[in-house]
């Protein structure tokens, strides 16, 4: 799947839903762009600290239950910032606890946890529940997802000085009334555009606001 696919259905998916939290919206939507039975959003929220989203469904507690057990796929993505692929039906060495609770589960269901980075840095994890071909889901496209991801959850508008944070919200503006969302999600479509042009925020304001850039759900 090509970026702009790719981007377009996350954004298709967000313009879904106005109203729920933000990272919930952002966890289902990864759900839907990849096709996934399932999905969970885990954010390192301080030391020690993680706060997690999950879809509801029969996956649901296995996030909470990673966290309690300190150990599964999901603590080890995060500590040795790669992906974790596994099979809930099989037992496994780094993690035999988790491994044994989660397989009556599913033994037919794939688990893809990919760190999400944001500035360099391991900021959380993606996880993803897959009962069908495991191979329609390419190893680029999780981690591209995954970091688009910890992108959108840790933008960096904030530390913008004000000059800045003006272009970047006039070109929200005309994002909002192309798409037909809201602000904190055309934010997102503007960063997500930046990290996967390499280039920077103001760069894709511009080319919003001179027209060079446009954004529709039909495209």
């Amino acid at each position: 799947m090509d970026v702009p696919q790719l981007l377009g259905l996350l954004a298709r998916s967000l313009a879904k839903d106005t109203v729920r939290p933000w990272a919930m919206r952002l966890c289902e939507a990864c759900v839907d762009a990849l096709g996934a039975q399932g999905g969970a959003l885990t954010v390192v929220g301080g030391p020690g600290e993680r706060v997690a989203v999950s879809t509801p469904g029969v996956f649901e507690d296995l996030e909470p239950l990673q966290e309690v057990l300190g150990e599964g796929p999901v603590p080890q993505a995060m500590a040795e910032d790669q992906p974790v692929v596994t099979h809930l039906g099989a037992v496994v060495d780094e993690y035999p606890v988790f491994s044994q609770l989660a397989g009556p589960v599913g033994d037919k269901v794939t688990l893809y946890a990919v760190p999400m980075r944001a500035g360099g840095q391991v900021v959380g994890v993606l996880s993803l529940y897959v009962t069908d071909d495991p191979q329609a889901r390419s190893a680029q496209d999780l981690r591209f997802l995954a970091d688009i991801v910890g992108a959108s959850l840790l933008g960096d508008t904030e530390l913008l000085d004000g000059s800045e944070r003006a272009w970047l919200h006039r070109a929200a503006g005309m994002v909002i009334a192309q798409l037909g969302i809201g602000v904190e999600d055309a934010l997102a479509v503007i960063r997500a555009n930046a990290f996967s042009r390499s280039t920077s925020l103001r760069s894709v304001a511009e080319d919003v606001l001179e027209r060079r850039l446009t954004f529709s759900l039909d495209e």
